[in-house]
């Protein structure tokens, strides 16, 4: 079984996908050692690491030279968040696709939001039309790539999250995605109400109220993001921890 072929079995195991999100190769390594099946980049993460903001705002240069580097350190299969694909049009996407396919990426994610002073919908047939391109061109091509799509009705906070998501999702599943990834849903409600609308594995994200992994699988959650929150945790700390250095005149904060 190749990468690709156990990173898309893990998506219908019985137990949800729990994907560990990175932001360098040392977490990657993290992840791996913690047991973790399979990992991906956190969009977030990376741009903030890097020094950039989130928004496709970092070079795609450097998000494809990190994860060359990872695919070569790690043995666990690596998805990445290419947000809006990292150009406009189907051929610079598919383009950004094929050149993460050929150093070893399994999966990635694209999302139906364009990323500018604000965060906008795309219209969904719009959105949808892309898609299908996209998909196609890795169908004709036989390239072996996990298609994770993300909607961010929930996640703009929309009156109509779920009635928006839902048709999306209708649209989306036409177009062959190959999962659904609805981002700050927590309601069980919610997420029972899209696990019925289709026979894609759906892919939620670490949340305040998000239920806990064993009722998310009852629920029929096929995958579990960390997103961009252990490094918002881990550098909150860090900044605490070089305060607390600098105020004691001692390195003591880091040992005790």
């Amino acid at each position: 079984m190749n990468a690709f072929e156990k990173f898309n079995q893990l998506h219908y195991q019985q137990s949800p996908l729990l994907i560990g999100n990175i932001w360098d190769v040392q977490s990657a390594k993290v992840f791996e050692a913690a047991g973790y099946a399979a990992i991906g980049t956190s969009s977030q993460a990376v741009a903030v690491a890097n020094g950039y903001e989130d928004g496709e705002k970092l070079p795609f240069e450097t998000l494809l030279a990190l994860a060359k580097r990872v695919v070569e350190v790690v043995k666990i299969p690596l998805t990445v968040d290419m947000e809006g694909g990292y150009d406009r049009k189907v051929k610079g996407i598919t383009q950004n696709i094929d050149r993460l396919h050929d150093i070893g990426v399994v999966g990635i994610n694209l999302e139906d939001t364009v990323s500018g002073k604000s965060r906008d919908l795309l219209p969904a047939e719009k959105f949808g039309a892309l898609l299908s391109e996209v998909t196609n061109f890795i169908a004709q091509n036989n390239l072996k790539i996990f298609v994770n799509v993300r909607t961010d009705g929930f996640l703009l906070g929309l009156p109509n999250a779920l009635e928006e998501t839902l048709k999306r999702i209708r649209i989306y599943e036409e177009a062959s995605a190959s999962g659904i990834f609805a981002p700050c849903i927590t309601a069980k409600e919610d997420i029972k109400a899209i696990v019925n609308e289709t026979k894609l594995p759906l892919n939620v994200m670490c949340m305040p109220n998000l239920p806990d992994f064993r009722t998310l699988g009852q629920l029929g959650v096929k995958r579990i993001s960390i997103g961009p929150f252990l490094f918002n945790r881990i550098y909150s700390d860090a900044e605490k921890l070089a305060d607390a250095i600098r105020s004691e005149q001692s390195f003591r904060p880091i040992f005790f």
